[in-house]
């Protein structure tokens, strides 16, 4: 457990794991924890980094906004206190958006990308249907299990096990970001976008989305994957946003043969 500070905000990270770093990424609202079907996957192998991103977790919780940049500021600010000149980076729907801005503002820092279940945002991106923009928007004035259980329909696969998704929201609960604290990640959501940088990506890129996402449709994976030169593209079947948890054997599967296809040094 450790702590870095970053323009005005102390943010939470720790490490698990030797070898090539690894950091990972979480998206809007979910804290570093979420992670607890992925890391011990990759970890076997590499040296996971993850964080909270600024609002949620253990991080500092200022007023927001907070953009996509200041965020992509922040996990840069965590490589520097691990002493990491260099990562694979996975980042998951904001994550990924993150992950996107990161590569583009340090492109030395990151060693490959890979982009799960995430957009490039602006007039390009593939729109998700109006009852799941509407829950987002409504999400910021709910209590905070509430606005959890309400993602619910769009983010998982219908034919998963409600146990495996109550197991998601337990490790989640202790850390529900509060209104405010959603309020200004979304925002830097809303105000991003990738779409015409893009092509400035260099790093070997893995794009991997869930086929049937409600939250975060399948067209953007496709769309960035046709805009990162070489990004290689894989669409998960019987996945919806959180596929790491609708699918994760495939899902971990594709991941570790991409790491494992990156050079070493």
């Amino acid at each position: 457990m450790a702590f870095t500070v970053n323009q005005g905000a102390k943010i939470y990270w720790d490490e698990v794991g030797e070898g090539t770093a690894v950091l990972l990424i979480t998206g809007l609202g979910f804290p570093s924890g979420a992670w607890h079907r992925t890391r011990p996957a990759l970890s076997k192998k590499y040296r996971t980094i993850v964080l909270d991103n600024r609002g949620v977790g253990r991080s500092d919780k200022p007023a927001g906004p907070y953009s996509i940049a200041l965020m992509a500021s922040d996990a840069a600010a965590v490589l520097d206190a691990a002493g990491v000149e260099n990562a694979h980076v996975f980042g998951i729907s904001m994550g990924g958006m993150i992950t996107q801005e990161l590569a583009l503002q340090y492109p030395k820092r990151v060693r490959s990308l890979i982009l799960g279940c995430t957009a490039a945002g602006g007039p390009q991106a593939v729109r998700s249907e109006p009852e799941a923009t509407q829950m987002l928007m409504a999400r910021s004035n709910m209590a905070p299990e509430e606005a959890a259980r309400a993602a619910l329909p769009f983010i998982y696969h219908p034919a998963t096990p409600q146990k495996l998704i109550e197991e998601d929201l337990e490790i989640r609960k202790p850390w529900f970001p509060s209104q405010e604290a959603y309020k200004a990640q979304l925002q830097g959501i809303l105000a991003w976008e990738s779409y015409s940088r893009l092509p400035q990506i260099h790093s070997p890129t893995l794009v991997i989305h869930g086929e049937s996402d409600r939250l975060v449709p399948a067209g953007n994976g496709k769309l960035i994957a046709e805009k990162i030169p070489g990004a290689k593209l894989v669409v998960l079947p019987h996945a919806s946003h959180i596929f790491t948890t609708d699918q994760p054997e495939e899902a971990h599967r594709a991941i570790l043969e991409f790491l494992a296809s990156q050079p070493t040094a």
